[in-house]
C-alpha cells in the first residue's frame, strides 16, 4: 500500500529510542522527511544519523524538553524553518512515574502534567498553523489506562485520559481545516519503558522482570509482546492520506489484551 506520505514533513517527539523512534523511521522509510526531537543532544543524533544511513531519508535531530514551552516553540519553528512546513505531528513524553496516589505530591501532579497533557497543549497549538496551511494529522501516543486505569500508573490514569478528551474534543473543531487528530493506544511493546515498569512490579511483588513477563504475556491473547515496528505501522497508517476519513478515533495495537468494548 502507497501511504502518500513521501515528501511530506513529520514532527516525532520523543524519537530517539522506542516506539517514537520506531515510528521516525518507519515514515523515513516510507519517503517522508521527519523532524525529531528528544532530551539528549547525543542521544537525538545518533537516532537521526541511524535513520538516515538506513533509509537515505532527509532527517534532523533537535533538543527539546516536553515540559518546557519555549523549547517546544522553538523545535516547532526550527523545523518550519529547515523543512519549509509540516504535514504532521507526533505527541509523544515519557509517561509519569509509576505507583498509588498517596504516594504523590503535589510537585510529582504538577510534573505529571506538564510531561504528559501540557505538552500536548502546547505542541498542537505550536504545530497548528502549520498544519492547517495543506491540511495534516496529528498523532498522540497514549496507553491502555484511558480505556482500562491501571492500578500502579494513578498519574499516568489521569493526565492520559485528559490527552484522550483533547483528541476528541480537537477532532470536531479542526476537521474543517482538514485536519485529522487520533489517538493509538500501544499494548506491551517490547519497549525501554516496559522493562522498567516490569522491574517496578517485580521490586513491589518481591519476584523477577521474567516472572513479571511471563505472566503478562500469558495475559494477551497472542501470547507475546508486540514489537515497536507493528506498532510504527499503525501509527504511520494513521498519520497517512490512506486514513484520510479516520479523525477524532482512539486505535489500539495490543495482541488483543483489552477488554474493554
Amino acid at each position: 500500500m502507497d501511504l502518500g506520505i513521501n515528501g511530506k514533513v513529520f514532527m516525532v517527539a520523543g524519537a530517539s529510542s522506542g516506539l517514537g523512534y520506531a515510528i521516525a523511521r518507519k515514515l523515513a522509510e516510507e519517503g517522508g522527511k521527519v523532524s525529531i526531537a528528544s532530551r539528549s543532544q547525543e542521544n537525538i543524533a545518533t537516532a537521526a544519523a541511524t535513520i538516515s544511513e538506513e533509509t537515505a531519508a532527509e532527517i534532523r535531530g533537535y533538543v527539546f524538553d516536553a515540559r518546557d514551552a519555549n523549547s517546544i516553540n522553538r523545535w516547532v519553528e526550527d523545523t518550519q524553518n529547515d523543512f519549509g512546513q509540516i504535514d504532521g505531528l507526533v505527541i509523544n513524553a515519557g509517561g509519569p512515574s509509576p505507583g498509588f496516589f498517596e504516594e504523590f505530591d503535589d510537585q510529582a501532579w504538577q510534573s505529571a502534567f506538564e510531561l504528559t497533557l501540557l505538552s500536548a497543549v502546547r505542541l498542537i497549538r505550536g504545530a497548528l498553523p502549520a498544519l492547517k496551511v495543506n491540511g495534516g494529522s496529528i498523532l498522540t501516543l497514549t496507553s491502555s489506562a484511558v480505556k482500562e486505569p491501571i492500578d500502579i500508573l494513578v498519574m499516568s490514569n489521569v493526565m492520559r485520559s485528559g490527552v484522550n478528551s483533547l483528541v476528541k474534543s480537537l477532532s470536531d473543531d479542526l476537521a474543517g481545516d482538514n485536519v485529522r487528530i487520533n489517538n493509538l493506544i500501544p499494548g506491551l511493546i517490547n519497549t525501554d519503558r516496559i522493562d522498567a515498569l516490569n522491574l517496578f512490579l517485580a521490586k513491589r511483588a518481591d519476584s523477577s522482570p521474567e516472572k513479571v513477563r511471563q505472566s503478562a504475556e500469558a495475559a494477551i491473547p497472542m501470547g507475546r509482546y508486540g514489537e515497536p515496528e507493528e506498532f510504527a505501522n499503525a501509527a504511520a497508517f494513521l498519520l497517512s492520506d490512506q486514513a484520510s476519513y479516520i479523525t477524532g478515533t482512539t486505535m489500539v495495537v495490543d495482541g488483543g489484551k483489552m477488554k474493554s468494548v
